[in-house]
């Protein structure tokens, strides 16, 4: 075989259900959550060394972009592309702007989720071989997922006759979330399989079934697809038309009507890591079945869930609990509820909360900063640049701006002057004044900046000057 096979890493999802750790500006696929790399990097780590691999895909909200591009530059990755959708509209269009983009309409796309862990990495790789030689016959394949217990958060698929190369199965149907007696049904069948959402399918063979079922969301993906434009490591689809693009998922969209479609059992430790409880399922545990991360101290406790982001969390007599800590929210749940966080996060996102979108801790290209106080006329950041980087250059007509540095050598602008600061000096930036800050040094720039005035929203920003190519944006 001598198609591509190109990786795309669908990277679009909010994962309100491990809210307060995953944010929708820091969801779960950048966390750290089950290794010390974040759950898009093992992702990709993961992947068999095949013939013909390419560099990956990545699709993702704009949000997100920066994450996802410093999150490969540590691994030393170069991706073909960064497709960046304006809004989601679930996965069959993501995967139909990563067919559009392939250069060969006989590429193979090995469509994953960015957010799933898989423990038998040679299980999955032998899964992927046979997969792709399916995929290359012109099959649509999916990755089911050998179910050891009656799911119900789970859409299952069932699978029809076996293929004469004894490598897959026909996919007789689709199936919603069932009942727990259905599920355990499904289980003593030994024909039902976990909905993984993975796939592996020609860019041309995806098109054109889409093409035969959906021709209004082909046309829109090519049409904002052609009209997008390439910026720094991205391609930014055009916001305007895709805005037209109707939402479903490719199950629906084409999964569920193609005659095509084939399965692929998979029985390789897969878990989409979509609760706390899941994630307690997958971690190593203590002695007492213990899931603890970060300062904890136990007492009595036993089987539960305890992650401190920042500070010491303590438990007595606990049995089945959950406990969430970070700089600004902890949440607190039995481990069998855990599925109703998303409803505390709604609510968050209802009342306009910051705590729904952000942590206390921002990132940003340039670095991040942490909102140190915050009062009604006043706030006070902490604020780390990289070795090279530089904020936009810009003003405020709401706020002044007071920085001392704390750590390593600054570069300031400060209206028409150019200022070269080390620690424990400082500047004062008055309102409307053109400023920028500059790391010039080998090491990170840390400094402290005190904000007054009337208002103090990030949206008070005028650039005037950007290398990251950010307009309305944070």
């Amino acid at each position: 075989m001598n198609n591509n096979i190109i990786p795309v890493v669908l990277s679009g999802g909010s994962g309100t259900r491990m809210w307060p750790l995953s944010r929708s500006h820091y969801p779960k696929q950048f966390l750290p959550l089950v290794s010390e790399k974040t759950m898009l990097q093992e992702t990709l780590l993961r992947l068999p060394e095949l013939d013909n691999l390419s560099s990956p895909m990545v699709v993702c909200n704009e949000d997100h972009r920066f994450m996802v591009a410093e999150q490969l530059h540590q691994l030393g990755i170069q991706p073909q592309a960064i497709l960046l959708e304006p809004f989601g509209r679930n996965t069959a269009p993501a995967v139909a702007l990563a067919a559009l983009a392939a250069p060969s309409p006989d590429d193979i796309l090995l469509v994953l989720p960015a957010d799933h862990v898989i423990a038998d990495h040679q299980a999955l790789a032998e899964s992927i071989e046979r997969a792709v030689e399916l995929a290359d016959a012109g099959n649509l394949v999916t990755f089911g997922i050998v179910p050891t217990t009656p799911e119900t958060g789970y859409g299952y698929i069932h699978r029809g006759k076996e293929l004469d190369s004894n490598r897959g199965f026909v996919v007789d149907r689709f199936v919603e979330k069932p009942d727990l007696q259905t599920a355990k049904d499904y289980l003593d069948d030994g024909g039902y399989y976990w909905n993984s959402g993975m796939f592996a399918l020609k860019a041309g063979s995806y098109l054109e079934e889409l093409e035969k079922f959906n021709p209004d969301m082909l046309s829109v993906c090519k049409n904002a697809s052609e009209k997008g434009l390439k910026d720094l490591d991205f391609c930014r689809i055009d916001s305007r038309a895709f805005e037209q693009c109707p939402s479903d998922s490719i199950d629906y969209a084409v999964m569920e009507k193609t005659d095509h479609a084939v399965v692929i059992p998979l029985d390789a430790g897969w878990n989409d890591v979509g609760s706390w409880s899941s994630l307690w399922e997958v971690s190593d545990k203590d002695e007492q079945g213990n899931r603890l991360h970060g300062d904890v101290m136990t007492v009595d406790t036993q089987n539960s869930l305890l992650h401190s982001e920042s500070r010491l969390v303590a438990s007595i007599g606990l049995d089945d609990i959950v406990v969430i800590e970070t700089d600004d929210a902890v949440m607190v749940a039995s481990k069998d509820r855990v599925q109703d966080v998303k409803k505390i996060a709604e609510r968050l996102k209802t009342e306009k909360r910051s705590e729904a979108e952000a942590h206390r801790k921002v990132y940003r290209p340039w670095g991040w900063y942490d909102s140190i106080d915050i009062g009604l006329r006043h706030q006070a950041k902490r604020i780390a640049v990289n070795p090279g980087s530089k904020l936009s250059l810009q003003k405020h007509h709401h706020r002044a701006e007071h920085w001392v540095v704390i750590k390593g050598t600054a570069r300031i602008t400060n209206g028409d002057k150019q200022l070269l600061l080390t620690e424990d000096q400082s500047t004062y930036i008055p309102i409307g004044t053109m400023h920028r800050l500059e790391n010039v040094g080998k090491i990170p720039l840390e400094i402290i900046e005190v904000q007054t005035g009337s208002y103090l929203g990030e949206d008070d920003i005028e650039r005037y000057s950007d290398d990251y190519g950010r307009q309305d944006d944070k």
